[in-house]
């Protein structure tokens, strides 16, 4: 029932640091299962989809330590079941990486239906394609997936190219019984973190990063210490805001070859972008321009980028276009940017974006997580207050968002129901 206010029209200026990636998180956190050791996870996002995997694996049996806010020490020698608590793992998309780590750790494995962002249909089919090559067997029976079998390396055939299951074929096949080759197979940076983690263990995976990844399976990993990737698409927003606030932000505790995509687009939209080796700086000091954007796997611009992106294209001169080429529904967040004076129209997976230069304050609702980071964008560039509600969804991904921003001059704050409700009270 949180909410977040913004008083927008404020340009932001400053420093600010980038957490580590969700993506990478949500898969590694996972993969401790299959190791024969515990484990220490550096730059650990604070964000609610890391607390929710800690969680499940603490009630699976693991031991958990927090070392600090961003270091957690994990002893996965505790697990000695193969079912994920229901209640946890439906609140979250990447529980389904659960599936591949017990099935590679323990030849079976039971996890309810992913939840998540709704972003239209967003089967498992690849995943199970994977397991089933592998020799699992595979069932979904009253919204809970059920997977089993001894596995032996095989070849494997992604029809499309899906991150998850790509993720997911690796954390199967890691311990299966000879060589897996996986084709067609997802290339962002968040797998190539996920393959050098379990390698970091004594796993032997090649060609993370391309079309085509060898995984040779081991019988045992050992203990590592391991640092999780900054996260591309937390940084790909403050670039963003800084740009459509009309700031001068220097965004540190980056990867400059992960954000090209999105440099890239940016400058073409009249942005400056200077990179340095582990920070980026992004300012404006001129008009924005119109430009089209369609969103594709890595190395394309990525789909976690595109509302905010073409959020900042509101602000544009010109008249833009944003097809949307990997998710059904992403637009559902246009809504409430029409609610805040954009002008917008849709039809399927393309929208048409007349740059009005300029929106205005008002209430609106996060109906996922990247919109709800563009519609904190649109807040902070808007003439007046706006209120975000359902920012459970932003809060999901982006570790302390408002205070981040507060350090560049934003102002914004989060205002709890409760406290809402004590106001009113009070003026009773």
């Amino acid at each position: 029932m949180d909410k977040f206010i913004i008083k927008g029209g404020r340009p932001l200026v400053g420093e600010i640091t980038v957490s580590g990636a969700k993506n990478a998180a949500v898969a590694i956190i996972p993969a401790v299962i299959l190791s024969d050791e515990p484990c220490v996870l550096e730059n650990v996002p604070d964000i609610s989809d890391v607390s929710i995997s800690l969680k499940i694996l603490h009630e699976m049996g693991a031991d958990v330590e927090t070392i600090n806010a961003s270091t957690f020490r994990i002893d996965p020698r505790g697990i000695n079941n193969y079912c994920v608590p229901y209640e946890s793992a439906r609140k979250m998309r990447a529980s389904y990486y659960f599936l591949g780590a017990l099935l590679g750790k323990f030849g079976q494995a039971r996890v309810s239906m992913p939840g998540g962002c709704p972003l239209g249909d967003r089967p498992i089919d690849q995943h199970l394609k994977a397991f089933t090559a592998l020799g699992a067997d595979c069932n979904i029976d009253h919204g809970m997936v059920d997977v089993s079998g001894k596995l032996v390396g095989n070849q494997i055939y992604l029809d499309v190219v899906s991150v998850g299951a790509t993720m997911n074929a690796m954390l199967a096949s890691v311990k299966a019984i000879g060589l897996t080759v996986l084709e067609n197979a997802a290339k962002e940076p968040h797998i190539v973190d996920l393959a050098n983690f379990l390698n970091s263990m004594g796993a032997d995976i090649m060609g993370a990063g391309t079309d085509v990844i060898k995984i040779r399976g081991v019988g045992k990993l050992r203990s590592t210490n391991y640092s999780i990737i900054p996260d591309q698409i937390e940084a790909g927003t403050y670039m963003v805001a800084a740009a459509a606030t009309g700031g001068d932000v220097l965004i540190k505790n980056i990867i400059p070859k992960h954000l090209e995509p999105i440099s890239a687009k940016l400058e073409k939209i009249g942005v400056n972008v200077q990179e340095f080796d582990d920070s980026i700086r992004v300012w404006v000091d001129g008009p924005l321009v119109k430009s089209n954007v369609k969103t594709m796997p890595h190395p394309g611009f990525p789909t976690d980028m595109q509302p905010q992106i073409a959020t900042l294209l509101t602000l544009a001169e010109g008249t833009s276009i944003v097809t949307e080429g990997v998710w059904e529904q992403r637009f559902r967040y246009v809504d409430e940017l029409r609610r805040m004076g954009a002008d917008i129209s849709v039809d399927g997976k393309v929208a048409v974006i007349e740059g009005t230069g300029e929106l205005m304050g008002a209430p609106v609702k996060a109906c996922d997580l990247r919109a709800g980071a563009a519609l904190i964008i649109a807040g902070l560039a808007a003439y007046g207050i706006t209120e975000i509600e359902d920012i459970y969804h932003i809060e999901r991904g982006y570790e302390n968002m408002d205070l981040k921003l507060q350090g560049l001059g934003a102002e914004i704050s989060k205002k709890s129901f409760q406290e809402e409700v004590d106001i009113i009270k009070e003026a009773l």
